[in-house]
């Protein structure tokens, strides 16, 4: 008899080929309504009698859980690096494990990061945003395709119009040291990376150990050192009680004045008060900043107007290719389970 399972996230073709011989499979959540259109109340019902819920974005708290545990659920996956929109403390106490998918869009997020710190070093977006504005342009040509013949191409005189004067002249990242503030999945992917820029990596993680981040070429270091000595520092911190606000005016007053700071993890781990002040202040240089408080962030919030940070929408962990590595992963823990084989990817906390 085959088993009964909802599925709410995407899994590869060939996968659900394998799954479809030996289960029943109902398709609910997002991947039946679409993105942000399903409510906890709606998962909760449509989730509810299954052996096997395997969710994406949906939220599922204790009574939800509850009510699907009582319905029968023994297996649950959420296809998410980090699965704080389940409550992992009921599922401990039943003793479900909780499958999840870490390091899924590692690669979106590294390669992204990098974007920011050149974006940020070279300053890329001010000065593409101003040229769209209009600023610091030649005068409308009848004929753009005539041009003169003119061995040297420069922007014009060095003066107080030119692009330089306004937008600020960049830096390399090429001998530079980048701080990376949490060594996992994302965090080690951006060190690779920026090692092939030629950077000296300072990597601060109390929980990995010195080999292995030595083994990268990096070098393991204490939050102090890191603060102090890095020329960027790359936040890549789960959200948890010991690390919410955590980035904040004690850490902005031991990093360089020159500092820039780049956030693709989570906005809840810097104290966001403390932060604008500090690039208000010029007490830190500048960031690259892809994640808020509040999101869709306020028409009105300071990061926006700042001329030393850049802004982006919250795009960094998805790409077309997120959601195939994520299933791939999933798809792995849900045929473990059904083969009775020990599982991967287990949340611990």
């Amino acid at each position: 008899m085959k088993k009964k399972m909802v599925l709410c996230t995407q899994l590869p073709a060939k996968r659900m080929e394998e799954l479809e011989k030996e289960c029943d499979i109902t398709i609910a959540g997002e991947l039946k309504h679409g993105k942000g259109n399903v409510t906890e109340e709606m998962v909760c019902e449509e989730c509810k009698g299954y052996e096997l819920v395997v969710l994406g974005d949906e939220n599922a708290g204790a009574d939800t859980l509850n009510k699907w545990i009582e319905s029968g659920m023994k297996f649950i996956g959420v296809a998410k690096g980090t699965p704080v929109t389940v409550d992992n403390e009921v599922l401990k106490a039943a003793g479900i494990p909780l499958s999840y998918t870490p390091g899924r869009n590692r690669v979106a997020v590294a390669e992204f990061n990098i974007g920011l710190m050149i974006a940020v070093a070279r300053k890329l977006t001010l000065s593409a945003t101003g040229l769209q504005k209009g600023e610091h342009l030649g005068e409308p040509m009848a004929d753009i395709y005539n041009v003169p013949d003119v061995k040297n191409v420069i922007w014009g005189p060095l003066d107080e119009n030119h692009p330089y004067t306004d937008y600020g002249i960049g830096f390399e990242l090429y001998g530079k040291k980048l701080g990376i503030a949490g060594y996992g999945a994302i965090g080690r992917e951006v060190a690779v990376r920026a090692k092939a820029f030629g950077m000296e990596i300072l990597a601060y993680d109390p929980f990995v150990a010195k080999e292995k981040i030595e083994a990268d070429g990096a070098i393991a270091v204490d939050l102090d050192t890191m603060l102090k000595e890095s020329d960027m520092i790359s936040i890549h911190l789960p959200v948890i009680e010991a690390t919410k606000n955590s980035v904040n005016k004690d850490w902005f007053s031991k990093m360089k004045p020159t500092a820039i700071l780049i956030n693709t993890a989570r906005a809840a781990v810097i104290d966001q008060k403390d932060f604008v002040e500090a690039l208000q202040s010029g007490q830190i240089a500048g960031a690259a900043i892809d994640v808020y408080w509040k999101e869709p962030v306020p028409a009105n919030h300071p990061l926006l107007s700042m001329r030393n940070v850049v802004c982006t929408p919250h795009m960094a962990g998805l790409t077309t290719d997120v959601d195939n590595w994520s299933g791939e992963m999933m798809a792995q823990e849900v045929l473990a389970y059904l083969n009775g084989d020990e599982r991967k990817y287990i949340w611990k906390r």
